[in-house]
């Protein structure tokens, strides 16, 4: 399954299937062969499990640097080690990176790439359900301190491999926390399709129906990539759940709290702050949490953490406007729009949402 990405720097391709990764690496012969080096960025229980398949799949010789896993991965410091190996491989601008493994390793990976002799080509080989959607559209970044994903830039991968066989082997945690982003597309796009998912057992979804839906949401993201690719516009909807979320994220210290677990405490709040400008009643929104909860997803973590805890990551928030959050909310479902939001009612919503989680079994 092929799914063109028309971003109006690059031109590329989204390669979905099952065992199909030689087979991908060998459709990509006049890339691979043409760099004078082949870097594979990974994690270390990246290459732990997949390791052999990858290396069996690859028919190019290529350097590997294991980097640490999780969010540390996108450290100043392991940034900064990725540069240093490149340097010290003698790599040129004809060379190449395959970022091979989840969200953290392709957003770093990226941005070595973006930044390495001011940009170097890369390939995206996810391997994780979460990564469907951070592997598309051309954001790469770091972590600071004060803020997560603060430091990067858009630059567009030369093709995505995704080859769903890698999947088989994450934890259930890591499944829920990749079919967020899943469902996050859904609720952009198509209340049918939400209503579906609503009637999966997520973390146990079979290949044929995972693949589809990843198929699914990666078209979505591929239509607004295309039309707006840095973000100015309708982009943005692609944050619905992200502000909250990343707050809660931020809070728990990179790496306490996947991220699909924050995003969709994230989710569960923005319907609430819907509620008071759209169509979304509260049935919608009782009803979308207990699917949440139904399938797995913690949201003690809310409990961990007062608002005014919370406030200071909310106002860093990168898409911040002169000062303004700036929220996706849900006229209904599948009509995102942005609404600016002051802090007081946020403060009221977060009160919303605690009072939610303690009434709604």
């Amino acid at each position: 399954m092929k799914i063109p990405v028309r971003a109006a720097s690059h031109q590329y391709e989204v390669i979905i299937g099952s065992g199909m990764l030689k087979e991908a690496f060998e459709s990509y012969r006049d890339l691979f062969e043409t760099a004078d080096q082949l870097i594979v960025l990974t994690d270390e229980h990246v290459w732990a499990a997949q390791g052999d398949y990858f290396t069996s799949s690859c028919p190019y010789s290529f350097h590997k640097l294991i980097m640490p896993a999780g969010e540390s991965c996108k450290s100043f410091d392991n940034f900064n080690a990725a540069h240093t190996f490149l340097l010290k491989k003698k790599c040129t601008r004809k060379s190449l990176i395959i970022a091979l493994g989840g969200g953290a390793v392709g957003d770093l990976a990226g941005f070595v790439a973006a930044t390495y002799m001011r940009g170097i080509p890369f390939v995206q080989v996810p391997t994780t359900i979460l990564a469907h959607d951070s592997a598309v559209g051309g954001k790469t970044a770091i972590n600071h301190a004060l803020g997560k994903n603060m430091i990067g830039a858009f630059y567009q991968p030369e093709a995505v491999l995704y080859d769903i066989r890698f999947l088989k082997t994450l934890p259930t945690r890591e499944v829920l926390s990749g079919m967020t982003e899943v469902i996050k597309h859904a609720m952009i796009s198509d209340p049918a399709w939400l209503n579906e998912l609503m009637q999966q057992k997520v973390s146990h979804l079979d290949e044929l129906m995972l693949a589809d839906y990843l198929a699914k949401g990666v078209s979505v993201k591929a239509r607004i990539v295309e039309e707006d690719e840095t973000e100015q516009s309708v982009r943005k909807f692609l944050n619905l759940g992200h502000t909250y979320g990343h707050a809660i994220e931020a809070a728990a210290g990179y790496g306490g709290l996947a991220h699909g677990e924050a995003v969709m405490i994230g989710l569960v709040y923005c319907l609430l702050l819907s509620e008071r400008y759209g169509a979304i009643t509260r049935d919608v929104t009782i009803q979308f949490y207990q699917f949440a909860r139904e399938n797995g997803y913690p949201f003690d973590a809310v409990n961990n953490y007062t608002f005014a805890q919370l406030k200071d990551y909310l106002v860093k928030d990168k898409k911040a406007d002169y000062g303004q959050l700036q929220f996706v909310l849900l006229e209904d479902i599948g009509k995102p729009y942005i609404k600016k939001i002051e802090l007081s009612e946020c403060e009221e919503v977060d009160a919303e949402l605690r009072k939610l989680l303690s009434e709604v079994e």
